[in-house]
Protein backbone atom coordinates (compact mmCIF):
# COMPACT_ATOMS: atom_id res chain seq x y z
CA UNK A 1 0.00 0.00 0.00
CA UNK A 2 2.85 2.56 0.69
CA UNK A 3 4.62 2.02 -2.62
CA UNK A 4 0.99 2.77 -4.31
CA UNK A 5 1.13 5.72 -2.54
CA UNK A 6 5.07 6.70 -3.07
CA UNK A 7 4.56 5.93 -6.90
CA UNK A 8 1.50 8.01 -6.65
CA UNK A 9 3.36 10.97 -5.05
CA UNK A 10 6.52 10.56 -7.33
CA UNK A 11 3.94 11.15 -10.39
CA UNK A 12 2.54 13.99 -9.21
CA UNK A 13 6.08 15.71 -8.41
CA UNK A 14 6.51 15.39 -11.87
CA UNK A 15 3.70 16.69 -12.58
CA UNK A 16 3.90 19.70 -11.17
CA UNK A 17 7.71 20.20 -12.27
CA UNK A 18 6.40 20.03 -15.65
CA UNK A 19 3.84 22.66 -15.18
CA UNK A 20 6.05 25.00 -13.67
CA UNK A 21 8.64 24.79 -16.47
CA UNK A 22 5.46 25.19 -18.71
CA UNK A 23 4.74 28.07 -16.86
CA UNK A 24 7.93 29.71 -17.12
CA UNK A 25 8.96 28.74 -20.67
CA UNK A 26 6.13 28.39 -22.22
CA UNK A 27 5.90 27.18 -26.38
CA UNK A 28 6.27 29.66 -29.09
CA UNK A 29 2.60 29.19 -29.90
CA UNK A 30 1.15 29.66 -26.40
CA UNK A 31 3.48 32.64 -25.92
CA UNK A 32 1.49 33.99 -28.94
CA UNK A 33 -1.43 33.63 -28.04
CA UNK A 34 -1.37 34.46 -24.67
CA UNK A 35 -2.94 31.43 -23.45
CA UNK A 36 -2.04 29.16 -20.23
CA UNK A 37 -4.00 26.24 -21.05
CA UNK A 38 -2.55 23.23 -19.59
CA UNK A 39 -2.53 19.48 -21.72
CA UNK A 40 -4.24 16.63 -19.79
CA UNK A 41 -1.52 14.48 -19.60
CA UNK A 42 2.38 14.57 -21.01
CA UNK A 43 3.32 11.34 -22.69
CA UNK A 44 6.79 10.64 -21.16
CA UNK A 45 9.96 10.78 -23.91
CA UNK A 46 13.12 9.89 -24.45
CA UNK A 47 16.14 12.21 -26.60
CA UNK A 48 18.65 10.54 -28.44
CA UNK A 49 21.63 12.54 -29.99
CA UNK A 50 23.90 10.96 -33.01
CA UNK A 51 26.38 12.54 -35.13
CA UNK A 52 23.79 13.11 -37.72
CA UNK A 53 20.29 13.06 -35.68
CA UNK A 54 18.26 14.15 -32.71
CA UNK A 55 15.68 10.85 -32.13
CA UNK A 56 12.33 11.34 -30.00
CA UNK A 57 11.02 8.59 -28.44
CA UNK A 58 7.19 9.33 -27.23
CA UNK A 59 5.23 6.66 -25.48
CA UNK A 60 1.70 6.53 -26.20
CA UNK A 61 -0.19 3.07 -25.64
CA UNK A 62 -3.61 2.70 -26.59
CA UNK A 63 -3.34 6.00 -29.31
CA UNK A 64 -4.02 5.51 -33.03
CA UNK A 65 -2.14 7.17 -35.49
CA UNK A 66 -4.90 9.30 -36.77
CA UNK A 67 -5.21 10.64 -33.22
CA UNK A 68 -1.70 12.18 -33.57
CA UNK A 69 -0.73 15.66 -34.80
CA UNK A 70 3.52 16.77 -35.44
CA UNK A 71 3.84 20.26 -36.26
CA UNK A 72 7.44 21.81 -36.97
CA UNK A 73 7.44 25.34 -37.03
CA UNK A 74 10.03 28.16 -36.27
CA UNK A 75 12.71 26.03 -34.87
CA UNK A 76 9.97 24.26 -33.03
CA UNK A 77 8.42 20.67 -33.20
CA UNK A 78 5.04 20.02 -31.59
CA UNK A 79 3.23 16.85 -31.23
CA UNK A 80 -0.07 16.89 -29.81
CA UNK A 81 -3.12 14.82 -29.44
CA UNK A 82 -5.92 12.87 -27.75
CA UNK A 83 -6.47 9.83 -25.86
CA UNK A 84 -10.08 9.12 -25.47
CA UNK A 85 -11.69 6.90 -22.48
CA UNK A 86 -12.21 3.90 -23.07
CA UNK A 87 -16.07 2.94 -23.60
CA UNK A 88 -17.84 0.69 -21.05
CA UNK A 89 -21.27 -0.94 -21.62
CA UNK A 90 -24.39 -0.32 -19.84
CA UNK A 91 -23.86 -2.33 -16.91
CA UNK A 92 -20.50 -1.84 -16.73
CA UNK A 93 -18.71 1.56 -14.56
CA UNK A 94 -15.25 2.08 -13.55
CA UNK A 95 -13.45 1.43 -9.86
CA UNK A 96 -10.63 2.90 -10.71
CA UNK A 97 -9.17 4.52 -13.46
CA UNK A 98 -5.39 5.06 -13.47
CA UNK A 99 -4.76 5.69 -17.35
CA UNK A 100 -4.06 9.11 -18.18
CA UNK A 101 -6.88 10.39 -21.02
CA UNK A 102 -7.29 13.51 -22.67
CA UNK A 103 -5.61 16.15 -24.69
CA UNK A 104 -1.68 16.18 -24.57
CA UNK A 105 1.04 18.33 -26.11
CA UNK A 106 4.83 18.68 -25.90
CA UNK A 107 6.63 21.13 -27.66
CA UNK A 108 10.28 21.18 -28.23
CA UNK A 109 12.70 24.15 -29.49
CA UNK A 110 14.83 22.90 -32.06
CA UNK A 111 18.58 24.56 -32.75
CA UNK A 112 18.38 26.35 -36.48
CA UNK A 113 21.15 23.63 -37.54
CA UNK A 114 18.29 20.96 -38.54
CA UNK A 115 17.43 19.65 -41.74
CA UNK A 116 13.63 20.65 -41.47
CA UNK A 117 12.73 19.18 -44.56
CA UNK A 118 14.32 15.84 -43.59
CA UNK A 119 11.57 15.50 -40.38
CA UNK A 120 10.13 11.50 -40.27
CA UNK A 121 7.93 10.07 -38.36
CA UNK A 122 6.87 6.34 -37.20
CA UNK A 123 4.61 5.04 -34.97
CA UNK A 124 4.82 1.16 -33.87
CA UNK A 125 4.09 -0.76 -30.77
CA UNK A 126 2.56 1.99 -29.19
CA UNK A 127 5.91 3.95 -29.41
CA UNK A 128 5.94 7.92 -31.59
CA UNK A 129 9.47 7.74 -33.06
CA UNK A 130 10.05 11.34 -34.39
CA UNK A 131 13.62 11.48 -36.10
CA UNK A 132 15.35 15.13 -37.19
CA UNK A 133 18.29 15.06 -38.91
CA UNK A 134 21.19 17.56 -38.50
CA UNK A 135 21.91 19.76 -41.70
CA UNK A 136 25.00 18.15 -43.11
CA UNK A 137 27.03 21.58 -42.01
CA UNK A 138 27.00 20.67 -38.01
CA UNK A 139 27.77 16.87 -38.94
CA UNK A 140 31.48 16.44 -38.09
CA UNK A 141 33.95 15.50 -40.44
CA UNK A 142 37.45 14.12 -40.64
CA UNK A 143 39.63 17.07 -41.99
CA UNK A 144 42.73 15.18 -43.49
CA UNK A 145 46.10 17.10 -42.68
CA UNK A 146 48.42 17.35 -45.98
Amino acid sequence: MTRLTRTRNLSSLQNEIDRVFDRFFPSAEDAQEGTSRQPVWRPRMDLLESDETYRLHLDMPGMRQEDLTIRYQNDELVISGERERPHTDKDEEFVRAERSVGQFRRAFTLPRTIDAEGIRATYESGVLTVTVPKAEAVQPRRIEIQ
